[in-house]
């Protein structure tokens, strides 16, 4: 039997393990990359274990969340980012100089390769042909430092593209059509790998927007195979030379197969407030816009920016309507500022942002309060652009345009029939990805050579093994697709103390209820309950550390996203599934004690706990672990746990000799 781009890959890296569905296995890793809201963790961890060197074959820092620098919180984390890649050995990203999934796919991401990043959306490479996944920050740490990663092995779905996407149609409503059929939980267990006739009709970039926003299905990565389509891109930003080939068998097995027929896809669009609300472009014309932002690491590559500013050319955006570029790397800028489109974009009246992950996850370009919002971004979960009661929709960069021009919604083709002269701006990429390398520090260039850390820098809390008896009060209970936007806000005037735990501890939760973290702390322990694909969103760990903090023992959901199952592992937390039914019996406030002897079930492999509520009635919780899994479980997390593998020989993360 042949085997898949996937299987091809990770039987090429793999370490441990059987490449058998829902059979963990340990994958050597080539690449990995974190950002300024995860990294600083990544490299307190890096170094509280001990290590001296990334042992990786590139390891990136990049700085692109907090990048204007609001106050001397966020530039100490930039100057302790940038003197631990000078330390260990990794590239520097300085702030201004681009999303990191953006700058990575410019530099570094290659075909063949593993990568694993501390930020959802690192399965962007999959697009060329990089096996890219998406972890928690000690995940990284520790893979950086040269151990495997472990993952349960997906299940590997081959999308068949057929077909060739008509005018105005883009890889965006690709991507939309996906979330359209599957959901946000769609893609949860699962790595999509997209074949057919239809690879072959887009370009790298096209590719890049769907894996990216792959990660709002829940999956696990998305990867294309390699073409001339790659080959091309990999010329054209001088790194030819990394171009290999690679194709699933003709023989192939995929555990499941989704087709779509790309010349059937029209203009789409996400509602509020979820990605996979998506209807036709059409359905919600009319629609008053107040403010459209192109760009994010979907569409903020320079291919995504020049579309918008052909449609502007010559035109003025709406007066009601403020219209902001948010480019995906200060390279695109460059490059469309040496060409003009810069400055023709901002005669239409155009405002430009520094390239920064920033608007997407709150901080800055908030939207006004009742008001429509049309983005180009991947997100638009309740609340995430920084005001609560937000009404964003998701886009092409062509839909968003044409809003622009127009003030409302408007399917671009209905405004190109009232336009004569609008044509479809189609796909464009440069002859050459010119640009400054000045913002991207190797590791022979590092100004830095030891660790400087600022006083909101703190030390990684650890966590005591797992106890034998485990119980206290249900302190919260949440419904379904809690993300962890709701469990610690990205906004900047929260997310500047990610390096210090205790004070970013107070604001977990928040957004559910401001009284949580005040309450945790008082009850000297305590459970969470929530519904379905409980943790979806961002890889940020600190939606696990801080809720263990503030002594959160587990949570009690019906299901769990993907990183955030594995984070709450990583610290310590048991996660605990539940069916329907005891989800819908279980009250905030309820005593919860789990009458087995919690400890010793977890380290002899038992599925099931018995939970008595109230002393009134009992359900029963089962654990899906693996036998590392549970050995992590029971040391009170990853970092006690590799701590103590090394102090044994068994050499889970060897420092370097």
């Amino acid at each position: 039997m042949g085997q898949t781009l996937t299987e091809k890959i990770l039987d090429d890296h793999l370490v441990e393990g059987e490449l058998e569905t829902g059979e963990e296995i340990g994958i050597e890793i080539d690449q990995v990359l974190t950002q300024d809201t995860t990294g600083t963790m990544v490299w307190l961890q890096f170094e509280a274990m001990g290590l001296d060197e990334v042992q990786t074959e590139i390891a990136a820092q990049y700085c692109d969340h907090q990048t204007y620098q609001f106050d001397f919180k966020n530039t100490d984390d930039h100057r302790f980012l940038r003197s631990a890649a000078g330390k260990f050995g990794a590239y520097f990203s300085r702030p201004g100089n681009g999303i990191c999934h953006n700058v990575h796919r410019e530099n570094f991401a290659a075909p063949g390769k593993t990568l694993l990043g501390s930020d959802s959306h690192t399965p962007t490479p999959g697009g060329l042909g990089e096996l890219a996944i998406g972890a928690g920050g000690i995940d990284v740490t520790v893979a950086m430092g040269g151990a495997p990663y472990y993952i349960e092995m997906p299940e590997v779905v081959n999308v068949r593209l057929e077909g060739e996407l008509p005018e105005w149609a883009t890889a965006k409503d690709v991507i939309l059509e996906m979330l359209r059929r599957l959901t946000v939980k769609g893609g949860v267990g699962k790595i999509l790998e997209y074949t057919g006739p239809g690879v072959e009709t887009l370009t790298a970039p096209e590719r890049m927007t769907i894996t990216n926003m792959g990660t709002e299905l829940g999956a696990t990565t998305s990867i294309f195979p390699t073409d001339e389509q790659t080959k091309d891109y990999l010329e054209r930003v001088g790194r030819e030379d990394e171009y290999v080939e690679l194709q699933p068998d003709d023989d192939a097995e995929y555990d499941d197969e989704i087709v779509v027929d790309l010349s059937e896809l029209e203009p789409l669009i996400a509602q509020p407030s979820m990605p996979d609300k998506v209807v036709p472009v059409s359905e919600v014309a009319g629609t008053d816009v107040q403010q459209v932002i192109v760009g994010s690491c979907t569409n903020g590559g320079y291919e995504d920016i020049l579309p918008v500013a052909k449609m502007l050319e010559g035109r003025e955006v709406a007066t009601e309507t403020e219209t902001i570029v948010a480019p995906g790397s200060k390279q695109a800028s460059e490059m469309l500022a040496r060409e003009g489109w810069v400055a023709e974009m901002m005669a239409a009246g155009v405002n430009f942002s520094e390239a920064t992950c920033g608007a997407c996850i709150g901080i800055g370009h908030v939207p006004a309060s009742d008001s429509v919002s049309l983005r180009t971004f991947n997100r638009n979960f309740e609340g995430r652009s920084g005001i609560e009661d937000d009404n964003v929709f998701l886009c092409s960069p062509e839909v968003a345009a044409a809003a622009a021009i127009k003030g409302e919604i408007i399917d671009p083709r209905d405004l190109a029939e009232e336009e004569e002269d609008l044509e479809a701006p189609g796909v464009e990429l440069p002859d050459e990805y010119t640009g400054s390398k000045t913002d991207l520090i190797a590791p022979d260039e590092a100004v830095d050579d030891e660790l400087i850390k600022g006083p909101n820098i703190g030390d990684v809390p650890l966590k005591d093994p797992l106890d034998s008896d485990l119980e206290g009060e249900a302190l919260l209970k949440m419904e379904d697709n809690i993300t962890t936007d709701h469990i610690i806000p990205a906004t900047q005037d929260i997310l500047m103390y990610r390096s210090n735990v205790p004070k970013l501890s107070e604001f977990t939760l928040s957004r559910i209820d401001e009284t949580f973290a005040d309450r945790a702390l008082e009850s000297d322990g305590g459970f969470l309950v929530a519904g379905e694909n409980y943790g979806q969103g961002s890889s940020r760990e600190h939606a696990a550390l801080c809720p263990m903090y503030l002594g959160i023992q587990g949570v009690f959901a019906q299901s769990f996203a993907r990183i955030h199952r594995a984070n709450l592992f990583n610290f310590g937390l048991i996660p605990l599934t539940i069916d329907e039914e005891t989800y819908e019996q279980l009250e905030q406030g309820d005593d919860l004690e789990i009458v087995d002897d919690v400890r010793e079930g977890v380290e002899n492999g038992a599925e099931e706990f018995t939970v008595r509520v109230n002393d009134d009635w009992e359900f029963t919780a089962e654990l899906d672990a693996s036998e590392r899994e549970r050995d992590i479980l029971a040391a009170g997390g990853k970092l006690a746990w590799t701590k103590q593998q090394a102090e044994e020989g068994a050499g889970a993360a060897p420092a370097d000799d």
